[in-house]
């Protein structure tokens, strides 16, 4: 069984392949794709996503723990909202980063805070040390969610998918 994490208002589940349409209001939309990584190919149509979603599905075991994707769904209706990841950051593969995306739909309404603290706490009981964010310098609304969750800004670095990223950490309280 998967990762299930509860906060007030969503719901962290492991992605299935019959969320393709509702993730390609996320991952397909222009404003979110803009902001992902460089290594990132765009998704224009609900098969090209349920083939992303069935290759996050089938990596997910593979990780090492407790690395993953997941969906974030709203509670009061059960719409599908965004995605979340913990995942090794490159070069070497050391530092764990939080990542988060979200319909542009829901944008605003804390979602991103919410369900990012839910994911922190729960990595922290896994025994991580620290969590790494990393945003383009004008990626506004990422450095203001890592801003809110209490994230540390450690500096600017292109150590990371080769471009200039602000960098912020947090670490068990």
């Amino acid at each position: 069984m998967g990762l299930e994490l509860p906060t007030d208002r969503l719901r962290i589940r492991e992605w299935e392949l019959s969320d393709a349409d509702a993730a390609l209001k996320v991952y397909g939309a222009e404003e979110v794709a803009h902001w992902l990584t460089p290594e990132w190919q765009p998704v224009n149509d609900v098969d090209a996503m349920r083939s992303v979603l069935h290759a996050w599905i089938e990596a997910g075991p593979n990780l090492v723990p407790p690395a993953g994707r997941w969906a974030i769904v709203r509670e009061s209706d059960g719409e599908l909202v965004g995605g979340l990841s913990l995942k090794l950051l490159p070069p070497f593969e050391e530092d764990f980063e939080l990542t988060w995306a979200l319909r542009p739909d829901v944008w605003g309404q804390g979602y991103a805070t919410e369900a990012s603290q839910a994911l922190m706490d729960w990595a922290f009981k896994q025994g991580i040390e620290e969590v790494f964010a990393v945003a383009r310098p004008n990626n506004t609304r990422a450095i203001a969610v890592a801003r809110r969750l209490g994230m540390e800004w450690v500096g600017e670095t292109e150590k990371y998918y080769d471009m200039r990223l602000q960098v912020f950490r947090m670490r068990p309280a």
